[in-house]
């Protein structure tokens, strides 16, 4: 475009005219911002394993704060209809669910029923053919905590409407929740919920119904207890045969059958466990299924696993490899998120945000900080405005054959209230203000990067400057938004390729968000300039500004060789024989060796010089 021959631009320009969307460019380096106008877009969402679902639980929980059901408000930034359906009750309630299919392991659910209670099928009607005694052995039904208690309130008597049940916990016109509830109701949601004692699944902290068609059990697998563990990458590959195969088949039609202009698929896949086997068998069959929809995969893994063993975690290790590989090769994109510092079995510490105060082992709390981060990655194709579809994210990414990329965020953005863009940026010189998402540094050449800044609604973003006054900074002076964080990336990346979106609202954190924020936040999630004194209690943070980056650079080759080195020097036929008893073949995973030996080649600079230690080097050749 403009004269540029750079492959990303190349990709861009062949879009641009091939798809007919409207394009305005200008330059920082290379930088561009491309509209898309026409109709909705949708993506099909999938949660693979129970670390997928406890991110995917936050994440939709922040989706579902954002829904508005009011006619006469002004449309919001993101366009629901990208990732809800629209449906209605039996008695003619207009509902929003996810168009989801969320997958997990027998026991996994606790006090969620697998068919939801949107649409309640009523009782078995059925005739009773049975004439003898019959003996009724009844189990006590799992404890509620406060939050599921309170959503059961407003939820008692019948299924509430919509746009009454997604209200935030505002007062209900309805005689079933009467002056005290609501009173009660609004006072705990005024301290917040304390449920880090009580959550021990996804579905403690779900505040959204679920359609019949998203939660799928796998029965052959125990979530809990030593049993029938779904712990290695071979019995997850076998999964997807059978029935397995046929209710995946059967979820996806019905999902992807109601869409009209299906962009593509957003997984959600645990890379460390048997989840990883089955993700690689779902992308195969989405590929082959769907040729031309975007494929994004979000490889994720928690910090640590509850009972973990030597060898429990020589088997997480295995898997994230296996997983990377195949997840990689048959999606458009791959992106691994986690806050562990590594992928191996001996990780360094987790990664620590400094206006955070969280605890990175507790999966209710990490799986709120990448929703969070999530929310604000997955901007680009959810845009009401200016949306790029999930197969151009892909492409203009995924160059080279370098499908794999790291991701960044900046949790919260730190920006002062009160202050401006330029200002926050400037107090950050020396290293960009964001930190690693995907266990991998920041280092060496860029060859391109999505950049997503969100929430920063009732802030400045440019400084106001008096006429003939000289700006504190260049970015001071500079007349856009756009401008100024283009040209402030530009000066660590000046070459590198960027693509920049911004959206004013911020992620709206209602209830059971965590409230995981140090106390120099304020209540909206901007930085304050006098924290609450020592004893009083912290404000409860309402909604919080986020900067990302999905990023495609030479750093991704040193974590891509020391994923392969780690498994590499393991004799796996000696110490973990198991492992490849329930498959895959000996040959398969030498053949899965060379694979990703190969694409830690593939990132390279621009001299063609591969960015490895001399170790690093030793092993490539």
């Amino acid at each position: 475009m403009l004269g540029c021959r750079c492959s990303f631009c190349s990709v861009i320009s062949k879009h641009v005219r091939h798809v007919g969307f409207e394009a305005f460019l200008t330059f920082s380096g290379y930088f561009y911002i491309i509209t898309m106008s026409g109709p909705c877009r949708e993506v099909v969402t999938l949660q693979l394993g129970h670390y997928s679902n406890f991110v995917g639980t936050h994440w939709w929980n922040l989706q579902d704060a954002s829904l508005s059901y009011d006619p006469e408000a002004p449309p919001g930034d993101t366009q629901s209809d990208v990732v809800f359906r629209e449906g209605q009750t039996v008695g003619g309630h207009v509902t929003h669910t996810p168009r989801l299919i969320a997958m997990d392991l027998k026991g996994s659910l606790r006090t969620l029923r697998q068919e939801g209670s949107l649409y309640d099928p009523g009782k078995d009607t059925s005739a009773v053919t049975w004439e003898g005694s019959v003996m009724v052995h009844e189990e006590s039904p799992p404890a509620r905590n406060a939050f599921l208690e309170d959503l059961d309130k407003l939820d008692r008597g019948e299924i509430l409407a919509e746009a009454d049940f997604y209200s935030s916990f505002q007062p209900q016109r309805s005689s079933v929740v009467g002056v005290d509830t609501v009173n009660n109701q609004l006072a705990r949601v005024q301290r917040g919920y304390s449920l880090e004692g009580s959550v021990k699944v996804w579905s403690d902290f779900l505040r959204i119904h679920l359609h019949p068609r998203t939660v799928s059990v796998i029965h052959q697998y125990n979530h809990d207890g030593e049993a029938q563990r779904l712990e290695a990458f071979g019995q997850g590959e076998a999964l997807l045969q059978g029935p397995v195969l046929e209710e995946l088949e059967d979820r996806l039609h019905f999902f992807v059958e109601e869409c009209d202009y299906l962009q593509g698929f957003q997984l959600l896949c645990d890379l460390a466990d048997g989840f990883a086997g089955l993700g690689s068998k779902v992308t195969e069959m989405l590929r082959d299924s769907y040729g031309g929809r975007g494929i994004l995969t979000w490889g994720v893994a928690p910090v640590s696993h509850p009972g973990s063993t030597p060898m429990k975690e020589l088997y997480h290790q295995l898997n994230c490899v296996l997983g990377t590989v195949h997840l990689a090769n048959n999606s458009s994109l791959f992106c691994p998120l986690t806050l562990r510092g590594g992928l191996g079995r001996r990780p360094s510490s987790p990664v620590a945000f400094p206006h955070l105060s969280h605890d990175p082992s507790l999966w209710y709390h990490s799986s709120a900080v990448l929703a969070l981060a999530l929310d604000a990655l997955t901007l680009p194709y959810r845009l009401r405005n200016n949306s790029v579809p999930l197969w151009q994210l892909a492409d203009t990414l995924a160059a080279s054959g370098r499908k794999v990329v790291a991701a960044y965020g900046a949790v919260p953005f730190p920006m002062m209230h009160g202050g401006s863009l330029p200002d926050a940026l400037s107090a950050h010189t020396d290293a960009l203000p964001w930190k690693p998402l995907s266990a991998c540094s920041e280092a060496g050449p860029c060859y391109g990067q999505w950049v997503t800044l969100k929430g920063f609604q009732g802030q400045r973003l440019i400084s106001s400057l008096a006429a003939g006054a000289e700006p504190a900074t260049p970015l001071h002076g500079l007349h856009s938004e756009e401008d100024v964080l283009a040209s402030y990336i530009g000066s660590f990346h000046p070459t590198a390729p960027l693509a920049l979106q911004l959206s004013s609202a911020p992620s709206k954190l209602t209830p059971p968000f965590p409230q995981i924020f140090s106390r120099s936040v304020g209540t909206r999630g901007f930085l304050q300039s006098r924290p609450p004194p020592p004893g009083s209690a912290p404000p409860v943070v309402s909604s919080a500004p986020v900067l990302t980056s999905l990023q495609s650079g030479s750093a991704l080759g040193p974590w891509l060789s020391e994923l392969h080195r780690g498994a590499s020097v393991l004799d796996i036929r000696r110490v973990a024989p198991s492992f490849l008893s329930q498959g895959p073949e000996a040959a398969d995973y030498q053949e899965a060796l060379e694979e990703l030996r190969l694409l830690a080649r593939c990132y390279r600079d621009n001299s063609g010089g591969v960015m490895h230690s001399s170790s690093e080097e030793e092993d490539d050749d």
